[in-house]
C-alpha cells in the first residue's frame, strides 16, 4: 500500500475538524454543570432537599468523569487499531446522540446513565484529536495547537451559555411557538421549556452528529499512523484487551454506588475500604490493554515500563488539574444561585461565558509559555496560581455581580490553562503506536480522580453545613500533589515527538 503525505489543504481540513470537535466537547462538559439544578429539581420534584440535590449532582457528574475516562481508552485503543478518522466519527455521534436522548431522562438515574454513555464518545474524542492533529503537523507548530485544543474545548462552554441566554431571553411563548412550528405537540413544547430549558439545551448537544459526515468524506487519516500500521505495529492491539477496560468501568461503578447510597445506611469506613480497593482495580483493568499490546511488540522491557510509568504519571498529573476544575471550579455554578443577585435566570449563562473565554485566553497563554520556558516550570506555575486563585474565589466574594464575574474569569483563565498545556506534554511522553492509548489513558484516567474526589463533595458540605465556599476553598489543596509529581516529570521542551 502506498502512503501519501496529508496536502496542506488536509492537514487544514484535520485541524478543522478536530477543534470544532473539542468545541463540542467543550459544549457537552458545559452542558450539566450549567442546567443540573433545574434538571435535579424536576426529575427528583419540587419537594427534594438541597442535600438529596448536591448528592445526585456529585453522582451524575462522577458518571460522566468516569465515561470520559473509560471513552478515553476504548476509543483510543480503538484510534491506534483501526484509525483516528474512523474511531474519532464513531465518538463524536455517540456523545452527540446520548446527549440528545438526555432530553428525554424521567429519573436521574437514567441521566446518569446517559451522561456516563456520551461520555464514553466525548473522552475518545479528545484523545483522538490530539493525536491526529499532532501527528499531521509540524513539531514547531505543538504549542499553539495545543493552546487552540485547550482554547477551543472551553469555547465550546461559551457557545453553551450563549445558547442559554438566547432561550431565555426568547420567552416561554415564542419558545413554545416555535417548537409546535416543527410540528410537535404543544405538550412537547411545555416539557422542553420546563425549568428554565434544560431539556431543550440537552437536545442541543445532538447538533455535533452533523459533523461526522464531513469529518469521513473530507478529513485525511495521519500518515504517522499508516506507517505504523504498515510496520505491523498496529496489530499487536488486541479485542481481548477490553475485558480489562470493562472490569475497570465497572469497578469505577461500583465506587460511585459506595458514595451514592445514603451516608446513613454505610459506614464510612467501608465507603473507604471499597473505594480504595476499586480503584486498584481500575488501574489495573484500564491499564490492561496497554499491557497486552506492549507484551505482544517486541519492545525491550525498559521501553515497556517507560511506558507504563508514563502513563500513570500522565493520569497523575492531569488528575491534579481535573479535580481542581470538577471538585472546585465547576462547583461555582451551584454556589452562584445561594449568592445575592445570583438565583436569576441569565446569572449562571452569564457566569459560564465569562469564565470560557477567560479559560480559552489562558489555555494558549499556558502552551507557548510552556513551548518558551519549559514544560515542568510552567506546570508547577500554574499549580502554585491555582491554589491560590481557587481559595480566593471562594473566601473573597460575597454577592453575585461584576467583581465576582471578573474574579471567576480570573480563576478560570488560570485553572484552565492546564488544558492548553496537557495537549502539549501528553503527546511528547508516548510513541506513535500506543500516542492515543498512551495519552488517552493518562488524560482521561485523571477524570477517575476528579469523580473519585468529586463524590466526596456532598460529604465536604455536609461537614461545613452546605457552605460551598469553605468546601470548594479545601479542594485548592489538591495542586500541592501537582507541585511534587512534575519534579518526577521528565522534559521534553524542544524535543521531536517520539517515533
Amino acid at each position: 500500500m502506498t502512503i501519501t503525505t496529508p496536502t496542506v489543504r488536509g492537514r487544514y481540513l484535520a485541524l478543522l475538524a478536530a477543534l470544532l470537535g473539542w468545541m463540542f466537547d467543550g459544549m457537552e462538559m458545559g452542558l450539566f454543570p450549567l442546567v443540573g439544578k433545574d434538571a435535579l429539581r424536576d426529575l427528583l420534584s419540587t419537594q427534594t432537599t438541597q442535600d438529596a440535590i448536591d448528592r445526585w449532582f456529585g453522582i451524575i457528574t462522577a458518571c460522566f468523569l468516569v465515561g470520559a475516562a473509560t471513552g478515553g481508552v476504548i476509543f483510543g485503543w480503538l484510534g491506534d487499531k483501526i484509525g483516528r478518522i474512523r474511531a474519532m466519527t464513531a465518538s463524536i455521534l455517540l456523545y452527540s446522540l446520548c446527549s440528545g436522548l438526555s432530553a428525554a431522562s424521567s429519573s436521574p438515574a437514567q441521566l446518569a446513565v446517559l451522561r456516563f454513555l456520551g461520555a464514553l464518545g466525548m473522552g475518545g474524542e479528545w484523545a483522538l484529536g490530539v493525536a491526529l492533529v499532532m501527528e499531521l503537523w509540524p513539531n514547531t507548530s505543538r504549542a499553539w495547537l495545543a493552546g487552540m485544543i485547550g482554547a477551543f474545548g472551553n469555547l465550546g462552554y461559551t457557545v453553551c451559555g450563549l445558547i442559554a441566554l438566547s432561550l431565555n431571553h426568547l420567552g416561554p411563548e415564542q419558545l413554545h411557538d416555535r417548537i409546535i412550528s416543527l410540528g410537535l405537540p404543544l405538550e412537547w413544547a411545555v416539557t422542553l421549556t420546563a425549568h428554565r430549558n434544560w431539556r431543550l439545551l440537552m437536545l442541543a448537544g445532538a447538533i455535533p452528529a452533523l459533523m461526522t459526515v464531513f469529518i469521513r468524506l473530507f478529513v485525511p487519516e495521519s500518515d504517522k499512523w499508516h506507517r505504523a500500521r504498515e510496520a505491523g505495529k498496529s496489530m499487536h492491539w488486541s479485542q481481548r484487551d477490553l475485558l480489562g477496560v470493562l472490569l475497570g468501568a465497572a469497578a469505577a461503578g461500583g465506587v460511585i454506588t459506595l458514595w451514592a447510597i445514603d451516608r446513613e445506611k454505610l459506614s464510612l469506613g467501608v465507603r473507604l475500604i471499597g473505594s480504595s480497593i476499586g480503584l486498584g482495580l481500575v488501574v489495573l483493568g484500564y491499564l490492561y490493554p496497554v499491557r497486552g499490546y506492549l507484551s505482544r511488540s517486541g519492545l525491550s522491557l525498559q521501553a515497556r515500563r517507560q511506558t507504563l510509568v508514563r502513563m500513570l504519571l500522565a493520569a497523575g498529573l492531569s488528575g491534579v488539574a481535573l479535580l481542581g476544575t470538577w471538585a472546585g471550579l465547576m462547583w461555582m455554578y451551584q454556589w452562584v444561585g445561594t449568592l445575592p443577585g445570583g438565583d436569576g435566570p441569565d446569572a449562571k449563562p452569564i457566569l459560564q461565558i465569562w469564565s470560557s473565554v477567560a479559560a480559552a485566553f489562558g489555555c494558549v497563554v499556558a502552551a507557548v509559555l510552556g513551548e518558551k520556558l519549559g514544560r515542568r516550570p510552567v506546570y508547577a506555575a500554574l499549580c502554585l496560581l491555582s491554589m491560590t486563585a481557587l481559595f480566593g474565589f471562594y473566601r473573597l466574594n460575597t454577592a453575585y455581580g461584576y467583581p465576582f464575574l471578573f474574579s471567576a474569569a480570573l480563576l478560570s483563565a488560570i485553572s484552565a490553562s492546564f488544558y492548553g498545556w496537557l495537549p502539549l506534554y501528553l503527546p511528547e511522553l508516548f510513541r506513535t503506536p500506543v500516542r492515543a492509548t498512551g495519552q488517552g489513558f493518562g488524560f482521561n484516567f485523571g477524570r477517575i480522580i476528579a469523580a473519585a474526589g468529586n463524590l466526596q463533595m456532598a460529604n465536604l458540605l455536609a461537614v461545613f453545613n452546605g457552605d460551598y465556599a469553605q468546601a470548594c476553598a479545601v479542594v485548592a489543596a489538591v495542586y500541592v500533589f501537582g507541585l511534587i509529581l512534575i519534579l518526577l516529570a521528565p522534559e521534553t521542551k524542544g524535543k521531536p515527538l517520539p517515533e
